[in-house]
């Protein structure tokens, strides 16, 4: 059995790639001339495989794709070739649950707008003088601090995508006693204490019925700017959209116009439709706009899980066991 790695791993990976099994013949391709003269008799591969490779491929079984997302993976060849593509779904899906939580927690309680003041030494709670003295004139009770600001239990948190990174956003909404729904094509075994679980055609009413709406869809044929202007339209003008999936799901010039227009409250992204985003966008301009440059899956433990899935299908590879995160290659998820 052999094994090809391309592009090449470094030597601390290799030497627990090879302990899986000594009877694995592994080449750890360090060049493209290299790599195609030994996918020639590969039964699998871990890396990036093209055209140019899979074409020279006579044998190949299965195919570990080093991205939990499959766009800039997949291509007709092989998604027409039998082979068995993996990939890395679920690889992130905690840490990026904890970014969207830092979207919400910012918004709900306006530190984006403080940061700003800080650099400029402003103590002015957000809402304004005028805020403030309308509500003094009509009799309110209300406190000044509270004004611009909300409490996220009671909330309706909506998630486009309940797979792995959308499941983890609920559980988190949850214990801050947010109610959450969500719009996923499969819409069966919901997880408890989300208030509803529809199916994409439904997505309207979760734009009506949510306060934050979070995507946390992957990029497909299906999803290419699924977020138009008539989208963001159909959201509350007190709604923030956040969207941590993948750019492509959201067109910036209707999203920019939205924002400009109030139809919006605001928006945290971490992925575009172009990256890195352009100097001269305006996305940069708009206070009410959070940008992370898609740094949402970041963080030290990443790096040991990757190896741990690759190591854990090539154990199963070599038991003749089912893989663990098969791709439907038609759907690109």
């Amino acid at each position: 059995m052999k094994l090809l790695l391309h592009p090449p791993v470094d030597r601390l990976r290799l030497e627990r790639i090879q302990a899986v099994d000594p009877q694995i013949q592994t080449v750890n391709a360090e060049s493209e001339t290299e790599a195609h003269r030994e996918i020639a008799e590969a039964d699998a591969m871990f890396g990036k495989l093209t055209p140019n490779l899979l074409a020279r491929a006579k044998q190949l079984r299965w195919v570990q794709a080093p991205t939990a997302s499959m766009e800039s993976f997949l291509f007709p060849e092989l998604t027409a070739h039998p082979c068995v593509v993996t990939g890395m779904r679920g690889l992130y899906s905690d840490i990026i649950a904890d970014h969207v939580l830092g979207y919400l927690l910012c918004f709900a309680r306006n530190f984006h707008r403080y940061i700003r003041q800080q650099s400029m030494a402003c103590w002015e709670p957000v809402g304004g003088e005028q805020q403030r003295q309308g509500a003094a004139v009509a009799g309110g009770v209300q406190s000044a601090l509270d004004l611009g600001h909300v409490q996220l239990a009671g909330q309706t948190l909506g998630i486009v995508g309940l797979g792995h990174i959308g499941r983890e956003i609920a559980q988190r909404a949850l214990a801050f006693r947010m109610r959450v729904v969500a719009i996923d094509p499969q819409c069966d075994n919901v997880p408890p204490n989300i208030d509803a679980v529809w199916p994409p055609e439904e997505l309207d009413r979760l734009l009506r019925e949510s306060d934050f709406v979070v995507i946390a869809a992957p990029h497909t044929p299906k999803t290419v700017k699924l977020f138009r202007r008539p989208q963001l339209q159909a959201m509350k003008r007190s709604a923030y959209l956040i969207n941590i999936g993948r750019g492509a799901v959201v067109d910036l010039n209707d999203l920019c116009e939205a924002l400009a227009t109030g139809e919006i409250a605001g928006a945290g992204l971490d992925v575009f439709e172009i990256e890195p985003l352009p100097s001269a966008h305006p996305l940069w301009k708009f206070e009410n706009v959070i940008i992370t440059p898609h740094v949402a899956g970041c963080a030290p433990e990443v790096s040991e899980r990757h190896l741990r899935v690759l190591l854990t299908n090539l154990q199963r590879f070599v038991r003749g066991e089912s893989l663990e995160n098969v791709v439907n290659k038609e759907l690109w998820y």
